[in-house]
């Protein structure tokens, strides 16, 4: 029997989150993104050295920090660079939700030209979560024109 070098019920691309609280921030994404938990590993001190969540067909693992090893979440380095785009089956209320139990909007739910209606937010954490639903197919010829006009506006019309 071989080993299969992608393991059965995982994408090719997981997330592995570093979170101070990880047991936190699992309440905070079962609750807002609708996550469920696959496994959860204690660490010693009470931390949590690895866990898996199911988010629609997507896993996400996440870990608290672990400063000896230079496992360090966002909000120890000051911030993060990396953004997480999840679909949603209703962007507005998955966006309150996510306001109500303490995220911080970024940049506030309204529909994209691209054919999304998305929103952004920082969790608890630090990490940065853009939530979408998608309401629009735009045709590609279309699509280039309205990201040309959007990227014109941005540029105060030049």
């Amino acid at each position: 029997m071989s080993v299969k070098p992608i393991p059965e019920g995982y994408p090719r691309v997981t997330p592995y989150l570093c979170v101070d609280g990880a047991a936190a921030a699992i309440d905070f994404y079962v609750s807002v993104l609708g996550a469920t938990e696959r496994m959860r590993a204690p660490a010693p001190g009470g931390k949590l050295g690895h866990a898996e969540l199911q988010i629609g067909d997507s896993v996400v693992m996440l870990a608290d920090e672990f400063p000896d090893m230079g496992f360090l979440g966002p909000k120890t380095v000051g911030g993060t660079p990396v953004n997480l785009y999840v679909f949603v089956e209703d962007v507005d209320a998955v966006f309150a939700k996510a306001l109500a139990q303490g995220a911080r909007e970024l940049d506030p739910v309204k529909d994209q030209f691209y054919g999304d209606r998305s929103g952004q937010f920082e969790d608890p954490f630090g990490h940065r979560w853009h939530v979408a639903t998608h309401v629009e197919d735009v045709p590609p010829d279309e699509l280039e024109k309205r990201a040309r006009e959007a990227m014109e506006s941005l540029q105060g019309g030049d």
